[in-house]
């Protein structure tokens, strides 16, 4: 068994955090050049690097890992000089968060090998950072146990956008916080059911936050994605190796594309949820960005430096940096000025902007995206 975590510096624990993806609900600010994950939407650090802020008191940057596309690399390299360059790894190809987070296991287990990964997202929003460490701290203990661990968020209001955890009998209490096993995934409800797991608190918001032994996954890897499990052991053999970059290119051009919630999580029989309430969102939209924000009197999101002028305006986010946006008598609407593009659409649709990407990658107008 590997050292018990715990405080900063622990050599057992490490960090990986899955950076690619262009995050199209947040488009037109987000694009393909620079996605959400890079971008200073929150404060004046990217989302990126505050993620890793949130982490730092944990374990040291030697420990922490980025795992990103090429397109990317240099960006993130940029914005995170306190780390190592051969910590960010380069995925060849988007292939969904398995074979990413497959990839960062070959690299550390050459490094780590009986260590512990916390695999986070770098564009989620944590309010309360040393609530969240903590958290990390009894998911990493019971992950020592041998479970695959994952955090669930309590759900403040019935959200229709997230898959959610169905909890089952309590199996530890570490730390005064209780580990409940899982009794199964779900995915995304509609608004009745959403507000009965509300309700009934035995269901929580699914994070994609995971904690395991480099060991345990492994093994998760070999039982459930057999396939994908021989594709990560040829890349792992050529490691290191002045064969690692064609092994890397080849092998990955076969891989299959799967999640790690569908091809692992929801299968396996040893999973348990760390119940979470740290003020935690994944900014998937404008919307949610909106409520994670400070507002003024009247409800009002400015971002980016805007000015607005308003009159009769309520509950509205305005993103428009450097410009001067006036509107009246509208409610509830999302109005953000990229420059070349401006995005107006109520808030209650903005998970359409994804629809909208869409409908410009079929127009041709990839100078938009």
């Amino acid at each position: 068994m590997p050292p018990s975590p715990g405080r900063a510096g622990d050599p057992a624990l490490s960090v990986v955090i899955l950076a690619g993806g262009v995050g199209t609900r947040l488009w037109p600010r987000s694009r393909r050049n620079c996605p959400k994950q890079l971008l200073d939407l929150v404060d004046a650090r990217t989302m990126l690097q505050n993620t890793v802020d949130r982490v730092l008191p944990l374990v040291e940057p030697e420990r922490i890992y980025v795992v990103t596309g090429a397109e990317y690399a240099a960006q993130v390299c940029q914005q995170l000089p306190q780390l190592p360059a051969g910590n960010v790894i380069v995925e060849p190809s988007g292939r969904g968060t398995a074979p990413c987070i497959g990839l960062a296991a070959v690299v550390l287990r050459a490094r780590l090998p009986e260590g512990i990964m916390i695999s986070l997202h770098a564009d989620h929003v944590i309010a309360d950072a040393e609530r969240f460490r903590q958290l990390l701290r009894v998911a990493a203990l019971a992950a020592e146990r041998g479970h695959l661990v994952t955090l669930g968020i309590k759900p403040t209001y019935a959200e229709t956008g997230y898959g959610y955890i169905e909890r089952g009998p309590l199996v530890h209490r570490i730390e005064g916080q209780p580990v409940y096993r899982v009794a199964r995934f779900l995915e995304k409800p509609p608004a009745q059911r959403a507000a009965e797991f509300v309700r009934d608190r035995r269901h929580y918001w699914n994070s994609g936050l995971f904690i395991w032994r480099l060991d345990t996954i492994w093994a998760a890897f070999e039982r459930w994605l057999p396939d994908l499990h021989a594709q990560l052991g040829h890349i792992a053999a050529a490691w290191g190796t002045p064969r690692q970059s064609v092994v890397l290119a080849e092998t990955w051009a076969q891989i299959r594309p799967v999640s790690i919630d569908v091809g692992i999580m929801e299968r396996a029989d040893d999973v348990v949820v760390v119940p979470a309430d740290m003020g935690w969102s994944d900014v998937g939209s404008w919307a949610s960005l909106a409520d994670v924000m400070a507002a003024n009197e009247a409800g009002n999101v400015v971002l980016g430096g805007s000015e607005h002028l308003a009159l009769d305006t309520r509950n509205s986010l305005i993103y428009a940096p450097g410009r001067t946006i006036a509107t009246i008598g509208v409610h509830d609407l999302i109005v953000v000025d990229a420059g070349d593009v401006v995005l107006i659409c109520p808030k209650d649709r903005a998970q359409d902007v994804k629809q909208m990407v869409e409908e410009i990658k079929r127009s041709g107008r990839i100078d938009l995206l």
